[in-house]
């Protein structure tokens, strides 16, 4: 009998169960985002302080600019995308000695990548957010040389400034390769190269496949916003040049 009237309250509550749940009925509206839409006082009111104490951190000056520089201002290198490069070596290098005692042949980022101008005048950290707004990390990919050379056959087909950093690429009057070397020095087949770059093109970004396969990877955890960030608080003053890491040569 218990057995009994325990199936019969099973039944009613699942049939009741199952009932309630067609009485639910979800809709949805399209809510645009416009200025009718009014604040949230209580919502405002907890963020102001963050946002206020954001925004002071991110307008402290750290450094100055004494010059405009944009990645337009050059053909086959430019001043922002040097100085790019060369802050990615100067941080990251102590970094990858510590952890294996090699060290960085060379540097590799992506004209693209520039996202902003840095203005004559005051650096802050919202400078360095504005250039690099992507959350993209350095990593460091051991290369043999023939793979390096493929690397120099893609920059000298794109003819783009894309920011480098050890290594002097000379084009003849035809816009052909006349010569490459990293750190002075002819590049050895047989020899192994340690390139930094960044996770977005080390995975096949701007169409640089030449990364994979490779001889290993080292991730730095250390973002390219951070990069100069720590880069611009070291100098008082950034005056980066156009130089001739990456130029062509005409008889």
């Amino acid at each position: 009998m218990k057995n009994i009237f325990f199936l019969a309250c099973l039944s009613i509550i699942l049939f009741t169960s199952c009932r309630s749940k067609n009485l639910y009925k979800i809709e949805a509206q399209q809510i645009a985002i416009t200025d009718s839409l009014k604040t949230n006082k209580s919502i405002e009111a907890f963020v102001t302080p963050y946002r206020i104490q954001i925004n002071k951190s991110l307008d402290s000056v750290i450094s100055f600019a004494k010059d405009t520089y944009s990645k337009k201002d050059g053909q086959f290198n430019t001043a922002i995308g040097n100085m790019m490069a060369d802050a990615v070596f100067e941080q990251t290098n102590p970094v990858f000695q510590s952890r294996t005692g090699e060290t960085i042949d060379l540097v590799l980022l992506n004209h693209g990548g520039i996202r902003s101008i840095i203005s004559k005048g005051d650096v802050s950290k919202r400078t360095a957010y504005k250039v690099m707004p992507f959350e993209n990390s350095v990593v460091v990919v051991k290369m043999k040389g023939n793979k390096i050379k493929d690397l120099v056959d893609y920059l000298v087909r794109e003819q783009k400034a894309h920011p480098i950093y050890g290594m002097e690429i000379i084009l003849d009057d035809a816009l052909q390769l006349k010569s490459a070397t990293i750190n002075g020095e002819a590049i050895d087949n047989t020899k192994f190269y340690f390139v930094a770059t960044n996770d977005y093109l080390y995975n096949g970004g701007d169409q640089m496949t030449f990364f994979k396969p490779n001889e290993g990877l080292h991730e730095l955890d250390y973002k390219i916003r951070n990069v100069l960030i720590d880069y611009f608080t070291k100098k008082d003053t950034i005056a980066p040049m156009i130089d001739n890491r990456f130029i062509q040569k005409t008889q």
